[in-house]
């Protein structure tokens, strides 16, 4: 499946308001500064996930994972490489400047919390801005190889068939630790998002066309 670059743009913008609420968020939980960069999507077929991502993730990659289901079903992962995943959460707490080397029970816990803020801001998206329900748990942290993810959510769901990947960036104290959101969804479930952004992207429009001319009152005499 192929997207229109209206689509892929319309896409763009409605991701890009989703991390403006989850820097905000992030920024009055943790008393730091969080910039999200602009992110880039793109689509992938699911088997075509796993290497393109390999590229920016090898190694062992730390995930927050939260699936959904409703009128658009499927999962929804915020993954980093390891290294990255420790520097993320070092950088969110006041750790003293000592260097962390690992993922203690601490750091897994803020950066479930992470996951979680950014996986609810995007999927609550849906519900607030493009009025399709959906529901979602709390998300789990899991630490396994690139491949095991992929194979993991490919076996456990095999209707799902696309991949939506969003690269981003976490800006704090003059740092940037790069991140990736991946919706995996069904071609049903990928139709009904674009075509539900579509609509959401002409309500839009049709608001900012009656604010620019607005009904000119009857007078009555």
């Amino acid at each position: 499946m192929t997207l229109t670059d209206r689509q892929t743009d319309a896409l763009g913008e409605f991701i890009n308001i989703a991390f403006s609420r989850t820097a905000s968020s992030l920024s009055e939980i943790t008393g730091q500064r969080v910039l999200l960069e602009v992110p880039q999507v793109e689509i992938y077929p699911i088997e075509e996930v796993a290497s393109n991502l390999a590229r920016f993730l090898p190694g062992d990659v730390a995930s927050i994972h939260q699936p959904f289901d409703g009128a658009i079903a499927g999962d929804a992962f915020l993954i980093l490489n390891y290294e990255g995943a420790v520097r993320l959460t070092e950088l969110l707490t006041d750790n003293g400047g000592v260097r962390q080397q690992y993922l203690d029970e601490s750091a897994r816990e803020v950066l479930t919390e992470v996951g979680n803020i950014l996986l609810n801001a995007c999927l609550g998206m849906f519900g607030n801005v493009l009025r399709v329900r959906v529901n979602f748990t709390v998300p789990n942290l899991h630490l396994e190889s690139l491949d095991e993810l992929i194979d993991s959510v490919s076996k456990e769901h095999d209707g799902l068939r696309y991949a939506i990947i969003i690269y981003t960036a976490f800006r704090i104290r003059e740092s940037a630790v790069t991140g990736y959101l991946v919706l995996v969804l069904s071609v049903v479930s990928l139709q009904r998002l674009i075509e539900e952004i579509e609509r959401w992207e002409e309500r839009q429009e049709q608001e900012i066309h009656t604010s620019q001319n607005p009904a000119k009152s009857d007078l009555s005499v």
